[in-house]
């Protein structure tokens, strides 16, 4: 992935997926601190832990971890926010409607931009007031995590509602299942739609892509600030 251009690598030991089975605690250390100790010494590239357990965190940041990417918004677990203060680490502060066992039932918002956002707003400032400065947060839709296809269609198309809170935005929109409906097609065959909402995203100025496909991810973009630029020899 480093190869192929990557700029962040996000490590998890927990599928986060619909419906999936909870891992304790000793087997997400097992599986995720030597790789994050061993990736820490290889490269240079940030790496990130996707965790929602305050000392899976705590234990991948001593072995060199530098971003808590944490699909709770650091709720989950009560010492993530205590974890995080006395870190340096960037905060990947992701919405999720109930828990990855749950957020798919039956999920509903007024309106899920707006409702988004105002959870954002609210999270920023309990944050700030447990000592994390905004200047380390990110803020991520949570695209699939307690939305059905339409509510992940309007997050991707408003950006800009996300931006207007004054923090970098990512999204991990990568072969998920609204792609389902938009083409059609199985997991292994979203790589070029994943491809298209990249684009999609990029002209939004969405700060962080997260991807299954670097390689692809940073040709299709390469070749489209191609296009655009004006300075292009």
């Amino acid at each position: 992935l480093v190869d192929e251009g990557a700029d962040i690598l996000d490590i998890g030991g927990e599928s986060t997926r619909p419906g999936a089975t909870p891992v304790s605690m000793e087997d997400e250390l097992r599986r995720v601190v030597p790789v994050v100790r061993e990736l820490a010494r290889q490269t240079r590239v940030p790496i990130s832990i996707d965790t929602s357990k305050a000392e899976v965190a705590r234990q991948c940041l001593d072995a060199g971890a530098v971003i808590v990417n944490d699909i709770s918004g650091l709720t989950f677990d009560a010492d993530m926010p205590r974890v995080c203060r006395e870190s340096t680490c960037g905060v990947i502060v992701m919405h999720i409607q109930g828990t990855p066992q749950t957020m798919q039932l039956n999920p509903r918002y007024d309106d899920v931009v707006a409702d988004v956002c105002r959870y954002f707003s609210l999270r920023l400032d309990e944050l700030e007031a447990a000592g994390i400065a905004r200047e380390r947060i990110v803020l991520d839709p949570g695209i699939g995590f307690g939305k059905t296809a339409e509510h992940n269609l309007e997050l991707l198309s408003h950006i800009a509602e996300f931006h207007r809170l004054g923090q970098p935005v990512l999204i991990g929109h990568s072969r998920k299942r609204f792609l389902k409906k938009v083409l059609g097609r199985e997991v292994e065959e979203r790589n070029s739609g994943t491809l298209g909402v990249s684009l999609a995203l990029a002209a939004q100025g969405t700060d962080i892509l997260r991807v299954h496909d670097v390689r692809a991810t940073r040709d299709a973009l390469l070749a489209w600030h191609t296009v655009l630029s004006p300075k292009r020899q």
